[in-house]
């Protein structure tokens, strides 16, 4: 299969591509397109058939739920069971934007789409070229990360070809996301709301429109996954935003950790290993073996979270053979950040004490 690029910075003629992407999607074809938090992988998400068209592009397993992106209230209303008052607080307040709501899903969402779940995944992004697409195709589109399953998700279009060009019909290539990591996402199936991805719309935020929430179990612990747990949502079973290179995060007092890392990226690259060293803008200047990336500033967590998967998806590019990292645990991104980065590093954390 030939891949479609369009590079949509460069290209005087929006309304046109964007009509021949509605057009593939409508087909059941498949489109990966940008949204405000990553590149997303975009098929009909009421046709079966397109859902098995994202799954086997990714190699994600089926029974991974996928997220439907809507681009009007009135389309929610098709796909979802809307009498809960919440549903409506919550859209209200932060729609169009990085919230995903897991409901209770109609008969028209194939359970194809659900990954065999009668609940069904929905978030409205706050993107211009995303919501026009979704208009564009005129149905709800189901569109996981646009990347191969388990690799860090692409936030600019290099990346989502790297992964998929030659198994998709068409990229959209709008240059590089805002916020860099995947929705927040939040059920809303039980008497009590339940969070189970941390992402930019934080829990304190949730709070402050529904009162006391939960948090699930997966998410606070990532090892309690046992064997035939079923996900309800996307990035709670499988690896997920993993580098090729071994990670590993260190937490403690930052000359400890600086120290810790030095010694063992010293043995590292006496075996012949290349080493890569993720590290804040203030304690870059502690490491003195491995190649240091800077991901930000210690208070900046808006710039870590954007910075972070293209770090991971750099150091795959120079054949790094194992990473080291520092933790980052301040701002209101950090459970968001720190989530992606457990498991990215396989929950391999030490501290150093």
């Amino acid at each position: 299969m030939k891949t479609i690029v369009s590079n949509i910075e460069e290209n005087d003629d929006y309304n046109k591509i964007i009509k021949e992407a509605g057009e593939i999607i409508r087909k059941g074809g498949l489109v990966a397109f940008p949204t405000e938090t990553v590149y997303g992988l975009g098929g009909d998400g009421l046709n079966p058939e397109a859902s098995k068209k994202i799954y086997a592009a990714k190699g994600r397993p089926s029974d991974n739920p996928l997220i439907l992106h809507i681009c009007d209230i009135k389309q929610l209303e098709d796909i979802a069971e809307t009498d809960d008052i919440r549903i409506k607080k919550l859209a209200e307040k932060f729609w169009p934007g990085p919230l995903t709501m897991v409901l209770k899903k109609k008969d028209i969402v194939p359970k194809s789409t659900t990954g065999g779940l009668g609940t069904v995944a929905v978030r409205m992004p706050n993107n211009k070229l995303a919501l026009d697409l979704i208009r564009a195709a005129n149905t709800p589109i189901a569109a996981p990360s646009a990347n191969t399953s388990g690799r860090p998700s692409p936030t600019n279009g290099k990346r989502v070809a790297e992964d998929l060009d030659g198994k998709i019909d068409m990229i959209l290539d709008a240059g590089s996301v805002e916020i860099g990591l995947e929705s927040s996402i939040i059920d809303l199936t039980g008497e009590k709301a339940c969070i189970l991805r941390p992402g930019a719309v934080t829990k304190e935020m949730f709070e402050e429109v529904l009162g006391e929430i939960e948090v699930d179990r997966v998410v606070k612990d990532p090892s309690s996954v046992k064997e035939g747990y079923k996900p309800k949502a996307p990035g709670m079973k499988y690896r997920h935003y993993a580098p090729k290179a071994e990670l590993k995060m260190f937490r403690g007092e930052e000359k400890k950790v600086a120290e810790e890392i030095n010694k063992l990226a010293a043995e590292d690259e006496k075996n012949g290993l290349k080493v890569g060293i993720i590290a804040s803008l203030e304690t870059a200047k502690l490491y003195v073996f491995g190649e240091v990336v800077v991901i930000g500033a210690r208070n900046d967590d808006v710039e870590i979270a954007r910075n972070l998967y293209e770090i991971l998806r750099e150091f795959d590019d120079k054949k790094t053979d194992r990473i080291y990292s520092e933790v980052f645990e301040d701002g209101k991104l950090a459970k968001a950040i720190m989530n992606r980065f457990s498991k990215a590093a396989s929950n391999n954390i030490i501290d150093i004490l």
